[in-house]
């Protein structure tokens, strides 16, 4: 008993005495806790110093310690690991959260949480409440931050994964489970799931060893035809516009190819429940709208029976999830904590209540501040202090500009690739998006801007500038690749700030106006070669404005993001770059949402993908972008509520009668 008195002043913040006004979870990450690191020295050395053993060494063969041989990324379980207990007196916790590397967590956990624990994944380990329900014969989205438990979710609808509802030390049976999950649309899926009444295909995140694991040295074609269950083949790849793709090894597919593949490989398959985990990633605009109607399909197909199909889908870019989804799901909660599933609603309500912050429907506010798109100027969200900054030094500024120029990429014909760019020129504070299908040249734009194709002197300096090239004016790039760069680094992410942009870091203002927005801080600690895809980014995006230029150019910053992250990243830039420095942006981004929230202007790109394409001389946002839409034969409306971008349905009333007005961008908030 006297241990348990303890543990409640350590896990439990009382009001008057009698009522649990606040719950806490500690959250142990047993990646940066392995044996031999520093948090795991750490740990054991102060594991000695409580009575009470709230911190144990458990040792492989002692209760409780996995049995499994491999953990889930396929490397071998350490042989000793750090257990705290979920009772854990006051002073443990306190030695506790001074751990170096960051791998132990302290979370709050909402004071009216109802919703039950579906699963979680061992002592100090990450927890799920509640799960996505499905619903036949529609598009079901699943929207949320990164690491708050959507690839978890997936896992138990596939089947892959079973459910221990919170008692990871005596899992329940499936038949308590569906008995658990009684009277709701859950029960009847999971009914049908236990008796192998339903067939799950799974389209999953593509990552650098997707080729090596599943289809390494096969042709597209022949793989193609074996998951051709439905006959679909032809229709479908003429859909995804991979038909000139099928004699190709699937190794030699680019990003945006290999994404198409593995959509049109899903949806060739024959089955009752299709799940797509972040499909639009690696795609164009163009391509995304694509792959969302191949998708939005496979909702009206009928099986055995006429029995309608499950789609589950998980998106980041709100654009496509709101044109793919009927109904959504939303998650919050803390990432790598613990995550909530609210109760499904319509796409609209949804998205709307999750940008919103607050879900009336549990009455629970996650967030304190909502998120909406309107970036642009000081009553928008902007801050006045660095405006009237990025005003005086946009005084300051000089005209940028360049002029008439070509690149060809390659050599002989069929196997080079042309860029043609008209003169374009800007005020100095502007930032510029660049809008055009894969292929069509903006990386090589960039690039040519950058300085990258800069004559070489013979000691491999560039003293001499290209025409066109911004380098003798200062320019800073994020390129598209930088991961491989980066995961070379041997050090922390503090390190790496610190040896190459120093400067940035003793800026008290680039660090309340950047780094802590992009929560690089919270990386400090972590070695550059292990962080992931999303974190990587933030650290790339963060080191280019650390830069002192006078033009900044980010290629596709959103990539790996969730949308949460992209709308930061989205004001960060702007407020950073154009408000307080009064400099000038170019991007490249395929998400509707961060495109028409960034731009002040639009260079659209014209022509034959991979062959030869023009960049057009920079026009308005609004009407860069329709042209750009009819282009795609595609209309968008903006939200009244956050002013986020909407894509009308094809044919629908709205697509109409914009397409007959010629509006095929409709930026009047009113609208």
């Amino acid at each position: 008993m006297g241990k348990k008195g303890k543990a409640t002043k350590g896990l439990e913040r009382k009001g008057d005495g009698s009522s649990v006004e606040k719950k806490r979870m500690l959250i142990l990450d047993q990646n940066k806790c392995k044996p031999g690191s520093e948090g795991f020295i750490f740990l054991q050395r102060i594991a000695s110093q409580c009575r009470l053993e709230c911190i144990l060494v458990q040792r492989q063969g002692q209760p409780g310690f996995p049995k499994q041989e491999v953990d889930e990324k396929g490397e071998p379980m350490p042989k000793m690991r750090i257990v705290i207990s979920e009772e854990a007196c006051a002073a443990c916790l306190t030695r506790a959260k001074k751990c170096p590397g960051n791998c132990v967590k302290l979370v709050n956990l909402p004071a009216d949480l109802k919703t039950g624990i579906i699963h979680r994944y061992g002592p100090n380990g990450f927890k799920l409440h509640g799960l996505p329900s499905p619903k036949a014969g529609y598009v079901l989205g699943l929207l949320g931050s990164n690491g708050i438990g959507k690839s978890t979710a997936l896992k138990v609808l596939a089947g892959k994964l079973k459910p221990n509802l919170g008692n990871f030390e005596d899992p329940p049976s499936w038949q308590d489970i569906v008995t658990y999950h009684r009277g709701s649309d859950l029960q009847t899926y999971l009914t049908k799931l236990l008796e192998d009444d339903l067939k799950v295909v799974t389209k999953v995140q593509l990552d650098v060893d997707f080729v090596s694991k599943f289809a390494k040295g096969k042709v597209v074609g022949e793989i193609l035809e074996r998951c051709d269950d439905r006959g679909a083949l032809k229709h479908l790849t003429k859909a995804l516009t991979i038909d000139h793709l099928l004699e190709r090894e699937v190794q030699q597919l680019s990003g945006g190819e290999l994404q198409r593949f593995a959509i049109c490989a899903v949806a060739a398959r024959e089955a009752d429940v299709y799940i797509f985990d972040e499909a639009s990633s690696f795609l164009d605009i163009k391509q995304r709208i694509e792959a969302t109607e191949v998708i939005r399909e496979l909702a009206a197909l009928k099986g055995e029976n006429d029995r309608p199909k499950y789609v589950v889908v998980v998106e980041h870019d709100l654009a496509v999830l709101d044109y793919m989804a009927d109904y959504v799901n939303c998650l919050y909660g803390e990432p790598g904590a613990y995550g909530v599933v609210t109760k499904i609603a319509t796409n609209t309500v949804g998205i709307n209540n999750y940008l919103a912050g607050y879900f009336p429907a549990e009455n629970m506010r996650f967030r304190n501040e909502a998120i909406t798109f309107a970036v642009k100027g000081g009553e928008n969200g902007g801050d006045t202090a660095t405006e009237d900054e990025g005003r005086k030094a946009s005084n300051k500024k000089l005209g940028i500009n360049y002029p008439d120029m070509s690149k060809t990429l390659g050599k002989g014909k069929g196997k080079s690739f042309t860029l043609n760019v008209e003169a374009g020129q800007f005020s100095g504070n502007d930032c510029v998006g660049l809008l055009g299908q894969n292929g069509s040249g903006k990386t090589t734009f960039m690039e040519l801007l950058s300085g990258k194709f800069d004559p070489k002197g013979t000691d491999g300096s560039r003293p001499e500038t290209h025409e066109g090239s911004f380098r003798n004016i200062g320019v800073a790039y994020k390129p598209q690749v930088y991961a491989p760069k980066l995961r070379k680094f041997r050090g922390t992410t503090q390190f790496l700030f610190e040896k190459y942009v120093n400067h940035a870091c003793s800026d008290r203002l680039f660090r309340l106006m950047v780094l802590n927005p992009l929560s690089i801080p919270q990386l400090w600690e972590l070695n550059v070669c292990d962080l992931s895809g999303g974190e990587l980014q933030r650290v790339a995006i963060a080191m280019c404005l650390a830069q002192k230029a006078n033009v900044y150019l980010l290629d596709e910053p959103s990539a790996g993001l969730d949308c949460e992250q992209r709308v930061i990243t989205a004001k960060v830039i702007r407020r950073w770059v154009v408000n307080h420095l009064g400099k000038m942006a170019m991007i490249v981004e395929h998400d509707f949402v961060m495109a028409s929230a960034l731009s002040d202007k639009v260079v659209l790109y014209e022509g034959n993908p991979g062959v030869e394409c023009t960049a057009r001389t920079p026009v308005g946002l609004v009407g860069g972008f329709n042209r750009f839409l009819k282009q795609l034969n595609v209309t968008l409306r903006r939200d009244p509520e956050n002013y986020r971008p909407r894509v009308n349905k094809r044919g629908s009333q709205q697509d109409e009668m914009q397409k007959g007005a010629g509006n095929y961008f409709v930026w009047d908030n009113e609208d």
